[in-house]
């Protein structure tokens, strides 16, 4: 069988609007949760989004 890749994908979600992003992090170089600003196109301004469970 192939080995898995570095890269994870990861959910980013406003816990304020529940809008959120689909991006991929690398597990090796990133272990904390990633936070970042990002546009919320419900509130229309740049808001805080954090990393979250995929379902």
């Amino acid at each position: 069988m192939a080995k898995k890749g570095n890269r994870i994908i990861i959910k980013m979600a406003n816990p304020k609007t529940g809008t959120f992003y689909i991006t991929k992090k690398n597990r090796i170089n990133t272990n904390e949760k990633i936070e970042t600003k990002k546009f919320d196109k419900k509130t229309r301004k740049h808001e805080k989004f954090v990393e979250t469970k995929v379902k």
